[in-house]
């Protein structure tokens, strides 16, 4: 990487100069040269760490106004974190050339992927980033690039990676836009062509504290990041739509709403198959029939979400249209693993919200002829009021639940179990199961499982290891479920 100035980097005249090697805001990256960003955080405080960045060799420091220590070598901003994707964005340069971003309590992932899928059938080099970590065209994953349960990269790794991405020849990019990614600024730098938003249901209360907290930063990505004239692609059918639509337009976007009730993309017809659903969509006076092999309404809604970005981003429709067919779920979303001797069907999925663990249940309720079997959990650590709310929507949607441990993290396993038990007042001992183990858990559900049910392993996801205390075990659903599945 060839060094900038500092007046280059943060665009702006000093009279301190030095050139500049990297860009980041973690102190154990800080060599000679090293622009180092000193972010206050509710966890740790990059201030405190300036003395060693220093000592490191650090060019210069980057931190908020009120900062103590030697100000010849500091600059000082009202919004650090803004400054700091922004100077990451001048120091690693290229991004690929069309970006999207989509945001939503659920379905982030399933968007960024079938954007990712769709232009490259299309013959564009894409990539997707979120959740899953940096996948490419290839099918090659980096998890590194974002941390346990971080959905959207810190700021300086993410320019960094775009820069890669575009000198690798990825013209075509879609990045997961969670509520902290957006309020924490780390998306500030990328050059948006489209956004997307999905849906907005009960979530990531314990760090925004209430629901208009949480609307709000979603809300930021189309009245802040998305420049005036472009896109918004909105799920009309979501509870939140007047919000982000209004919002949108007073923003100086379009918007397209897609859906059921969707203007710009209707969905007119939904029939189940025996592998997905044949869906019937309406756009600009024509109709297409499209053979999707996904199961449940809240895929055809996805990826309703995911056309309108590539129609927003200049594709053609026939030919976006055309690739839905070809379509393949993301990693660990509404995943089937497999069945068992009877011919019962098992899924993994990441329903970790009320909402998302409703939607899921009612997506195969209709693909199961015997029983909807359900194992779950809920994090530790986190929003405390979804855990009887989770346990009464499995009570209402499956016929058997094993309640199980998720990531516990700091809190008492058997606390969590016992909240999330208060929602689960009326189901009768014999269809209800507690089972701290994970996997003992998943191993009943499955031997349990006869001809024509159906089971969904909630909560985890794609995720490998199971956080207990500060320990981050090895755990991966879908190979446990293998496992159970081949010893009956």
């Amino acid at each position: 990487m060839t060094a900038l100035r500092l007046s280059d980097v943060l665009r702006r005249d000093l009279d301190y100069d030095p050139e500049v090697t990297s860009v980041t805001a973690d102190s154990r990256k800080v060599t000679d040269g090293t622009l180092f960003c000193a972010l206050p955080g509710s966890a740790q405080d990059g201030r405190a760490y300036i003395p060693q960045a220093l000592s490191q060799g650090a060019a210069a420091v980057l931190a908020p106004e009120n900062t103590e220590g030697d100000r010849s070598r500091i600059v000082t901003v009202h919004d650090v974190r803004r400054a700091y994707a922004l100077a990451a964005r001048s120091f690693y340069g290229a991004q690929p050339k069309t970006c999207v971003a989509i945001t939503g309590t659920n379905g982030k992932t399933s968007v960024a992927t079938f954007c990712r899928q769709i232009y490259a059938h299309l013959g564009h080099k894409s990539a997707s980033v979120g959740t899953l970590g940096v996948v490419t065209q290839s099918g090659l994953t980096e998890t590194a690039l974002t941390a346990p349960g971080l959905t959207t990269p810190d700021a300086g790794d993410l320019a960094e990676r775009l820069a890669g991405l575009a000198s690798e020849g990825v013209t075509h990019l879609a990045v997961e836009a969670s509520s902290h990614g957006i309020d924490q600024r780390r998306l500030d730098g990328v050059s948006l062509v489209a956004a997307g938003f999905t849906n907005l249901t009960q979530d990531h209360l314990d760090y925004h504290q209430t629901m208009e907290a949480y609307r709000q930063a979603k809300l930021r990505l189309f009245e802040q990041l998305l420049p005036r004239g472009r896109t918004a692609v909105l799920n009309a059918d979501a509870e939140g739509f007047n919000a982000f639509a209004a919002s949108s337009i007073l923003s100086g976007l379009n918007v397209a709403s897609v859906g059921e009730r969707g203007q710009f993309l209707t969905l007119t017809e939904r029939r189940l198959t025996a592998d997905g659903q044949i869906l019937t969509l309406a756009f600009q006076g024509r109709s297409f029939e499209v053979k999707l092999p996904l199961a449940g309404l809240f895929q055809a809604s996805n990826v309703l979400v995911a056309v309108g970005l590539c129609l927003a981003t200049g594709e053609k429709v026939d030919e976006v249209v055309g690739a839905l067919e070809h379509l393949k779920g993301a990693r660990g979303r509404l995943e089937r693993v497999g069945a068992n001797r009877h011919g019962a069907e098992v899924y993994v999925d990441y329903a970790h919200t009320p909402d998302g663990l409703e939607t899921v249940l009612k997506a195969l309720r209709p693909h199961t002829k015997g029983r909807l079997v359900c194992v779950f959990g809920c994090g530790g650590d986190r929003d405390r009021g979804k855990r009887p709310q989770m346990g009464a929507i499995a009570e209402k949607w499956a016929d058997r639940v094993f309640v199980t441990d998720d990531n516990p993290r700091s809190e008492e396993p058997a606390q969590i179990r016992m909240e999330i038990l208060k929602g689960l007042a009326g189901t009768q001992s014999s269809n209800l199961m507690e089972i701290g183990d994970r996997r003992q858990a998943i191993f009943e559900a499955v031997n349990g499982l006869q001809a024509g049910d159906v089971l969904v392993v909630a909560g985890k996801g794609h995720e490998q290891g199971q956080i207990i205390g500060t320990q981050v075990l090895p755990f991966d659903d879908v190979s446990v479920v293998v496992e159970a599945l081949g010893n009956p």
